[in-house]
């Protein structure tokens, strides 16, 4: 195995690992799952470093360790499913502005930086979000108020993800430029 491929892979893995560790220090925790935490933050951090595929890659094998270590019972079979692996995989998603943070961040353009991680944060928290939002519409819908909608109720339940993205995006603007001046980002590595 060649030095970049080993490299990546050292890089999921921790990133895996302190996702983890993050999304178990909870600042809010909801009563049928989901909780407001910096768990997303590592997986924002591998994609804007190294771009849309090993950001997939490393959400959906987050979701499948989160699943593992702090699941909700399950409803259904597809429920899980949407809840962990595919919701955040579409974390992963935020790497599709890696190609343009790479130079904003070599040339310290901080206001384009801030401007790249707030639409890559935005990206990966939505899908996530509408993976959250599908599941709750169908599978937690009895536990909607008297009245209310179930896609209200929905929406409303899962805001937790859009908080914890702005506490993640409040940390990435200091973090991933530091990070990129201290180690070298994708593509910079020599083999």
């Amino acid at each position: 195995m060649n030095r970049r491929r080993t490299r990546l892979l050292l890089e999921i893995a921790l990133t895996i690992a302190l996702a983890a560790v993050l999304g178990m220090i909870t600042l809010w925790r909801m009563p049928q799952g989901g909780s407001i935490s910096l768990g997303m933050l590592p997986l924002f951090v591998l994609a804007f470093r190294r771009g849309l595929g090993p950001g997939l890659v490393a959400g959906g094998l987050y979701g499948l360790v989160d699943l593992l270590v702090d699941p909700y019972p399950p409803v259904h079979w597809i429920q899980p499913v949407l809840d962990y692996p595919v919701a955040y995989l579409l974390v992963g998603l935020s790497g599709v502005v890696a190609a343009a943070l790479t130079p904003a961040l070599q040339a310290r353009m901080s206001r384009r930086v801030a401007l790249l991680l707030a639409a890559g944060i935005t990206l990966g928290a939505s899908g996530r979000y509408l993976a959250h939002f599908i599941s709750g519409m169908v599978f937690f819908g009895e536990f909607a108020p008297a009245g209310q909608p179930v896609w209200l109720y929905s929406a409303l339940y899962n805001l937790y993800v859009p908080i914890s993205a702005a506490a993640c995006f409040a940390v990435a603007i200091v973090v991933v430029p530091a990070i990129a001046g201290v180690l070298p980002v994708s593509g910079e590595e020599s083999s």
